[in-house]
């Protein structure tokens, strides 16, 4: 029976290739930062930028944390997962998630309040 053994020499993962044909290893600063659409809207968000663990933002207690993650590094996710034209697509697009979320979530925010002031009271 031969044995085999793994090489010391690390493994470097070829570089992602997106439509516009630039390559990139790792994401660009302007990439980098908070995600409003991945911690608010987050498994909805995970299901439209491709990122898949989003979607354990579905199980309780669990899915707080994984929010949370989404926000700090859903960006860079997103653009590993998903073929984007350029920089400035990914972050027109990625604006478009965080004005929608804030916007879902102030509206549930006030419809809370206009239904809690038309509840009469005991």
């Amino acid at each position: 029976m031969e044995h085999t053994y793994f090489s010391p020499t690390p493994i470097v993962q070829p570089p992602i290739e997106n439509n516009s044909g630039q390559k990139h290893a790792e994401c660009p600063a302007e990439i980098k930062g908070w995600s409003w659409g991945a911690f608010l809207l987050s498994w909805i968000w995970a299901i439209g930028n491709k990122t898949w663990i989003g979607l354990l933002a579905i199980l309780p207690i669990i899915g707080l944390f994984v929010a949370i993650g989404l926000g700090f590094k859903g960006r860079e996710l997103a653009w590993k997962n998903k073929q984007w034209k350029s920089i400035e697509h990914f972050n027109e697009v990625q604006r478009k998630w965080s004005i929608w979320a804030i916007t879902i979530c102030l509206g549930m925010f006030l419809l809370g309040m206009i239904s809690a002031l038309m509840v009469p009271p005991l």
